[in-house]
């Protein structure tokens, strides 16, 4: 008989609803998080979803379909909170997609975003992150974007598609950069997202309403962290250099000269890397060894591809080409920015733990003088659909 009462207790507790339960239409489905500091203060500027604006059933009335929401504070989370005296609705961040953090606070540091972000039980970890570069995270968020109607959507694609296929950027979720910032030997990164055209006319309506969009945003270079402080920036060949030691290249595209004049693309499809660490009289190095297989993308010179020695030749054309786009990264991360984005450090924790408790104090200076020997080794092995140049069989 006690037995039939707990049981029955039990289903009684879960017959009845949800207590927090919350319905649809009290809530402000937040799409992108945008954080500035100016000054003393935070701005918060919240992307919200209009539900009406993006239903396929009611079609919309013509209107944006996100609105922004912007409160100052003190702290983050007092900026965030400050957006409920403005919105209508109960913010919700179930949905986040995508958080932009102002260049000035990056420089700062965002130890106190990262803090706040993993501690809001409502979100979710598998969003993106991006710095507003040369720019503010509330006029990146202001901006009307094409194809995907929902801007935060479409700063999130874009980070997706731009890694799978271009290895010079690098899409960033929460839980991979507090890992990356908190690991020993391992510093972080995050891609940098840009402005371009007519700042002003980015928030119009009209914006996605031409061929041409008056204002656009594009991926620009990768932001090189120092813990939590922003101290340098990654060019485009330096964000492959930087993918390629990490392992992190899925698709690239390479340009090479080709023996006589003119180029010819190689379209990689599989890279792999290993990296290696030893000590030599106390003092470590890293050897960092690449292996990519790829096929001929497009040719633009007279190259004759029927010969074997022909792709030996392209082989090690493409094997000098990335040994050396490393060798630059390395340098410069070394020489300039003095931040082990790489790992290295990670690396000799791994495989020399007790020779890494005496380096770990003054790891910052010691990895500017880290050896990096590189090794890389292609393989090109198809050329599509046609063999031979086009271009010289027309001139044959």
């Amino acid at each position: 008989m006690k037995k039939c009462l707990i049981v029955l207790s039990l289903l009684s507790l879960m017959l009845t609803g949800c207590w927090d339960k919350r319905e649809l239409n009290e809530l402000a489905l937040v799409m992108g998080l945008g954080i500035d500091k100016i000054d003393d203060e935070y701005l918060a500027s919240i992307q919200v979803v209009l539900p009406g604006e993006v239903s396929p059933i009611k079609g919309g009335t013509g209107r944006s379909p996100v609105t922004l929401f912007i409160a100052k504070g003190k702290t983050i989370n007092e900026a965030i909170r400050n957006v409920t005296s403005i919105s209508p609705r109960t913010l919700y961040f179930g949905h986040l997609q995508m958080v932009i953090i102002g260049e000035e606070l990056a420089q700062e540091g965002i130890g106190s975003l990262l803090d706040y972000l993993s501690r809001y039980w409502e979100v979710r970890s598998d969003f993106y992150l991006a710095i507003a570069k040369d720019s503010t995270a509330e006029k990146i968020l202001n901006v009307q974007t094409t194809l995907e109607n929902i801007p935060a959507n479409n700063f999130f694609h874009i980070l997706k598609t731009s890694e799978e296929s271009l290895s010079s950027t690098t899409a960033m979720t929460l839980v991979k950069l507090i890992t990356d910032l908190e690991r020993e030997g391992k510093e972080g990164v995050l891609t940098g997202i840009k402005v371009l055209g007519d700042e002003k006319s980015g928030s119009s309506k009209q914006n996605v309403k031409t061929i041409l969009p008056s204002a656009y945003l594009k991926l620009e270079e990768i932001a090189v962290f120092n813990h939590d402080k922003l101290v340098g920036w990654l060019s485009p060949e330096e964000g492959k250099g930087y993918n390629s030691i990490t392992n992190h290249v899925k698709n690239t595209i390479g340009i090479l000269s080709c023996p006589d004049e003119g180029t010819l693309n190689v379209h990689g499809i599989t890279s792999k890397t290993k990296l290696k660490s030893k000590m030599a009289n106390g003092k470590p190095e890293i050897e960092v060894s690449v292996h990519l297989t790829g096929n001929v993308g497009e040719v633009d010179c007279q190259i004759d591809l029927n010969k074997e020695e022909t792709f030996k030749k392209l082989n090690k054309l493409y094997e000098e080409e990335i040994k050396k786009n490393i060798n630059d990264t390395v340098k410069f991360v070394q020489e300039d920015l003095g931040s082990d984005i790489f790992g290295f450090g990670a690396k000799i924790h791994q495989d020399h733990p007790e020779e890494w408790k005496k380096l770990k104090k003054n790891w910052d200076e010691e990895f500017k003088e880290v050896p990096v020997n590189i090794k890389v080794k292609v393989e090109i092995r198809h050329t599509g659909s046609v063999i031979n140049p086009i271009l010289k069989t027309i001139k044959d």
